[in-house]
């Protein structure tokens, strides 16, 4: 895990994938981001966003110990071809372990289309107003580090 964090990469992203410490932390680095926008110079100025976040709130469901990500939101249909199978690149304590498919069906909810699974049929009803994150990843099988 890299905990350098310098001044020229504190952002929320950054702040979450290395401390995982929660939205608390996330506060504490935008106003670390303001503090450090008095300090930029004209031209660094220019890389900034060209619009003011309009977000008031955010609800973080951080789910350690809950379902699933591939039974809740995030499909993976590759799961179901491989199903059984052992991973070959990556290592892995379990020697019989193997790809597990999710028994739930995925359909695609509101205007968006964002995949949901049938665990949540009354949030999927909100999918327009959910933000969904699939691009975290981590490079350990195993689920502590990778939090």
């Amino acid at each position: 895990m890299n905990h350098d964090v310098t001044a020229d990469s504190t952002n929320r992203r950054r702040w979450l994938q290395t401390a995982s410490l929660g939205f608390g932390i996330a506060g504490l680095a935008g106003l670390c981001q303001q503090l450090q926008a008095a300090e930029l110079s004209p031209q660094q100025r220019l890389l900034q966003p060209h619009f003011v976040p309009r977000a008031k709130r955010v609800i973080l469901l951080f789910m350690n110990g809950g379902p699933s990500h591939v039974d809740t939101f995030d499909p993976k249909p590759a799961l179901a071809t491989h199903a059984g199978q052992k991973p070959s690149e990556k290592e892995t304590r379990r020697a019989k372990a193997g790809y597990m498919p999710s028994p739930f069906r995925f359909l695609p909810h509101g205007s968006s289309g964002v995949e949901m699974s049938e665990l949540f049929p009354h949030l999927s009803q909100c999918a327009d107003d959910l933000c969904v994150i699939r691009s975290m990843h981590t490079d350990v099988p195993n689920h502590e580090p990778g939090l």
